[in-house]
């Protein structure tokens, strides 16, 4: 367990900072449609929660890497646990957009 899950949960940059190091990985966003249109991490793919057994179609193989976000946290929890329960095999939980400190996209 990383010192950030110690102190609260994920932190999105630093998730994004990895992400951005990690060749061929895919940055899942799981809010709803509307949430994701309002604004999103750039080069997202927005697979809501609800959804989430639809992500082979954006993932692909399961041992691509997945970097999840959401708005605070819990539903990336949720979904990276999901996933991992699916067969991926390199999901990692980087918490919230609230907490983001880069461009949005729209």
């Amino acid at each position: 367990m990383g010192l950030f899950n110690l102190f609260g949960g994920a932190d999105i940059n630093q998730g994004l900072k990895e992400y951005e190091n990690t060749a061929g990985a895919v940055l899942l966003d799981v809010r709803t449609p509307q949430e994701y249109k309002d604004g999103h991490v750039p080069g997202s793919k927005n697979v809501p929660l609800q959804s989430i057994r639809e992500a082979k179609a954006v993932i692909g193989r399961t041992d691509t890497p997945v970097f999840v976000y959401c708005l605070s946290g819990g539903r990336s929890r949720q979904a990276a646990g999901m996933l991992e329960r699916m067969g991926y095999g390199n999901v990692k939980n980087i918490g919230g957009i609230s907490a983001y400190k880069g461009k949005v996209e729209r």
